[in-house]
């Protein structure tokens, strides 16, 4: 399912310290995305609170990164404290940059991050009218269910093997390294 990045493009795990990075993000969105990524309308102070917890619970948040900018993103939530085996996936997409490959290529790191914690069972909720997430979630083989207004894919994963895991280790040795180099290009910006 490898698609082409839209040039300059790279996705990589959001590191700790780069909670910044997302709440950005999250602002920048027009409001159908935001609508659509939160089920509803929010406030930019609910983002803002939003983006604390997400980096504060055992999520593990995706970037699609444009010249150091994070333009999209995919959280990977846990449902539950007890190792359920369940999570919440969700997605972001500034406009510019949607109908691109982003997502899918979003939706296959966070599906080998996954495998790779034992999660077994992934939630995408949305709303109705929101077609190119349904879309999403049927390329990769989820099961849609329509419920009051919105539609909930799920998503099973494999268990993991060493070359999963190995994976997902030079990924994110990969993107380690380019956060940075990202780092250091804004402190020289900022000089």
């Amino acid at each position: 399912m490898r698609e082409p990045l839209p040039d300059g493009g790279l996705v990589r795990k959001l590191w700790i310290g780069e909670a910044e990075l997302y709440r950005e993000h999250l602002l920048r969105l027009d409001t159908d995305s935001r609508r659509s990524r939160f089920g509803g309308a929010v406030s930019e102070d609910f983002i803002r609170n939003y983006v604390d917890l997400s980096v504060g619970l055992d999520a593990v948040v995706h970037g699609f990164f444009v010249e150091g900018l994070m333009r999209g993103a995919a959280e990977l939530r846990p449902l539950g404290t007890d190792h359920s085996g369940e999570a919440e996936l969700a997605f972001s997409i500034e406009k510019p940059w949607q109908s691109h490959g982003v997502g899918s290529l979003l939706l296959e790191r966070t599906l080998l991050a996954a495998r790779n914690r034992g999660i077994k069972s992934l939630h995408m909720a949305c709303l109705a009218d929101n077609r190119r997430m349904q879309q999403l979630a049927r390329k990769f083989d989820a099961e849609l269910s329509f419920d009051f207004g919105s539609v909930v894919g799920a998503v099973e994963s494999p268990r993991p093997t060493p070359l999963s895991v190995m994976r997902e280790i030079v990924a994110d040795s990969h993107g380690f390294a380019t956060a940075m180099l990202d780092v250091q290009q804004r402190m020289f910006k900022t000089t």
